[in-house]
């Protein structure tokens, strides 16, 4: 038996914004007489909107109600309401997650957008819903091989790399089409990382100076030079550490990249070449692009098909943010959706010495309080060193001697972990505790130190939860 449910996706950019809506079949994939295994089994994009410049107050502050107009309008031309949504993520990305009031504008889209929409921003997320969005992860997995993509926008080049569909890195830099504007033929806007890259190479440019396109294009060679390094088709040069976002961190040199898509608005100019005006978008988008194709480097590389370019964020925040729990699972009434929850992750190591996890546990517990009070967190743990009855029964006392201060607080114990075993825990816990404390216990999920956690209302009929893992932590 399947079940539909409603995702929305709206990417804020530095260039663009936009969104779309899906919808996601879910299937309980098991034969009769076994546990259920629910999956999502099927993704569509049933809507996609108008694409728009981002509306900016200044080149520091995000326009937010002209932002709130756009979805809004969409949401209508869609027929969508909020609460028609069960999932979904709104995303700031590029440069625009830099201005001063990025964190508000999320915060109200996130309200506006639907209760369980999750609001999130920062390069590494951005990365793999982009490389997800544009097919890389699954090009890798039917192609066997390792395979890249650079997602070049307004303002960066998020870079994600997948083995046979396995995520093995992500990184940013600072190279993007709208680094450099355009207005009536002159320049209005240059980004200081890339006036240091062009003046370090002895190119000098300034605000107010001529859009020559020569000099603009060299620039843009530069730029491209600086991408062929971040996948390791060049060696990298003085000024290359200074490029990536954040003081983020390059891409692992192994897996060695054997393949590379293109997504991001200036990859629509890559694939589908160039409009007559070069500086027709108010920016150096289309030479940049031209500066990719034709760069020596980056020549050498297997050039696949993106399946999106200038939509695969957002195309990657409606369809990929959003996975299911396991079937087993074991949760208070009532006690659902929970949003921005963070994830204290003990290890395996933790968990086969109890003594260490209880200690570990009420260790970590002191790096949650704000302002003395300890906030909501979810406890994750592998679950692979107790599987039988009896073992579980230890696992689950475990958890309630190390979480003793969560259970005597106000907050809910949520409890997460990967192996199959959460209603069996759940219930251990629930009777442990005099079924007195509200509780939830999901499995089959990942996730690290450092993530937040968003467990929506149950589907298929309570058996499973949608869940989106969120980095708003990034480049630490």
């Amino acid at each position: 038996m399947q079940e539909i449910i409603f995702s929305v996706g709206i990417d804020i950019g530095t260039s663009t914004t936009q969104l779309i809506f899906s919808r996601l079949t879910i299937e309980n994939e098991a034969t009769s007489y076994v546990v259920p295994r629910i999956n999502i089994v099927k993704k569509e994009v049933i809507y996609r909107s108008d694409i728009y410049f981002t509306p900016l107050l200044s080149a520091t502050e995000i326009d937010m109600e002209k932002v709130k107009q756009i979805i809004k309008k969409e949401y209508e031309k869609a027929n969508m309401k909020p609460e028609d949504l069960t999932t979904g993520a709104v995303i700031i990305t590029g440069e625009t997650a830099r201005k001063q009031n990025a964190s508000i504008v999320l915060e109200a889209l996130s309200e506006m957008a639907g209760d369980f929409v999750v609001a999130t921003a920062g390069p590494d997320l951005e990365s793999v819903l982009s490389a997800k969005g544009a097919g890389a992860d699954a090009i890798s997995k039917e192609d066997r091989t390792v395979v890249a993509n650079l997602d070049v926008g307004g303002g960066t080049t998020n870079i994600a790399f997948f083995k046979v569909g396995e995520l093995k890195g992500t990184s940013c830099l600072d190279i993007g089409g709208r680094l450099i504007k355009i207005t009536n033929g002159k320049i209005s806007y240059i980004f200081r990382g890339t006036k240091e890259l062009a003046e370090t190479n002895g190119i000098y440019i300034n605000v107010g100076d001529d859009a020559d396109e020569k000099k603009l294009y060299k620039i843009c060679e530069l730029m491209a030079d600086q991408l062929a390094m971040a996948i390791h088709l060049k060696e990298p040069d003085a000024m290359h550490a200074k490029l990536y976002t954040n003081a983020g961190k390059p891409l692992p040199k192994e897996p060695k990249i054997q393949a590379i898509t293109y997504s991001g608005g200036v990859a629509s100019c890559y694939y589908e070449g160039e409009p007559a005006n070069v500086f027709q978008y108010g920016d150096i988008g289309v030479l940049l692009a031209r500066a990719i194709k034709n760069n020596p480097s980056l020549q050498k590389m297997k050039t696949l098909q993106a399946v999106e370019t200038i939509r695969a964020t957002v195309v990657g925040a409606g369809s990929h943010t959003t996975s299911v729990s396991g079937s087993t699972i074991a949760y208070s009434d009532g006690r659902l959706p929970v949003k921005n929850i963070p994830v204290l992750k003990l290890s395996d190591d933790d968990e086969k010495n109890p003594e260490q996890f209880v200690a570990t546990l009420k260790r970590k517990l002191s790096l949650y309080r704000s302002e003395g009070s300890l906030e909501q967190i979810a406890i994750v743990f592998p679950g692979y060193h107790h599987q039988s009855f009896m073992e579980v029964q230890e696992l689950a006392k475990m958890v309630a001697e190390g979480a003793r201060e969560i259970i005597d607080g106000p907050f809910p114990l949520i409890v997460v972990v990967e192996n199959d075993i959460a209603k069996v825990l759940g219930n251990a816990l629930n009777v442990l505790l005099e079924r007195k404390k509200p509780f939830v216990c999901i499995d089959s999920i990942y996730a690290n130190d450092g993530d937040y956690i968003d467990i929506g209302v149950p589907v298929a009929g309570g058996r499973v939860v949608p869940v989106v893992i969120k980095t708003l932590i990034f480049n630490s």
